[in-house]
């Protein structure tokens, strides 16, 4: 299965890249991560938000693979704790299809991505950069692989 991040935004700071690589490369062969970064649009005053949410959502949808799951981190979507991900990426393997999870933009995530997102997905209730979402979600995914392969990592 594999396991794809597109997240609008790059030029990331070293530690941002290094956390991120870091996660992706503990990831067994099973539960290949990826991330596809996708650059922000301008903001400038002519356009307002929900133009730049629609250019960015333009390229988010056309990153996603055909098939796939879409889960999209959003502050109002499901509150999961790290066994209900680690479930569900378990019920994910056996159907085989890719998964991939979005982090929008800095203005949001246009209404066309939380439509065609399976699920959307909290992070958590508190605001945080775009940067370190990355990481975070990385690390919840290899908690998650580490739960589902007995991996003493986690301990509950």
């Amino acid at each position: 299965m594999k396991l794809q991040l597109i997240a609008v935004g790059h030029k990331m700071p070293n530690w941002i890249t290094e956390g991120f690589t870091e996660y992706a490369k503990r990831m067994p062969r099973d539960f290949a991560l990826t991330l596809t970064e996708l650059k922000p649009d301008k903001r400038i005053s002519a356009r307002t938000p929900q133009q730049v949410m629609s250019e960015e959502a333009d390229r988010i949808l056309a990153a996603i693979p055909d098939g796939a799951r879409v889960l999209a981190l959003d502050e109002r979507g499901a509150n999961w704790t790290t066994m209900k991900l680690a479930e569900n990426m378990k019920n994910w393997q056996i159907d085989g299809r890719e998964t991939v999870f979005i982090i929008g933009g800095t203005d949001g995530l246009d209404p066309r991505i939380k439509q065609r997102a399976d699920q959307l997905l909290q992070l958590s209730a508190m605001t945080m950069p775009h940067g370190m979402v990355r990481v975070l979600l990385a690390e919840q995914l290899y908690r998650a692989v580490s739960i589902i392969n007995n991996h003493p990592y986690h301990r509950e």
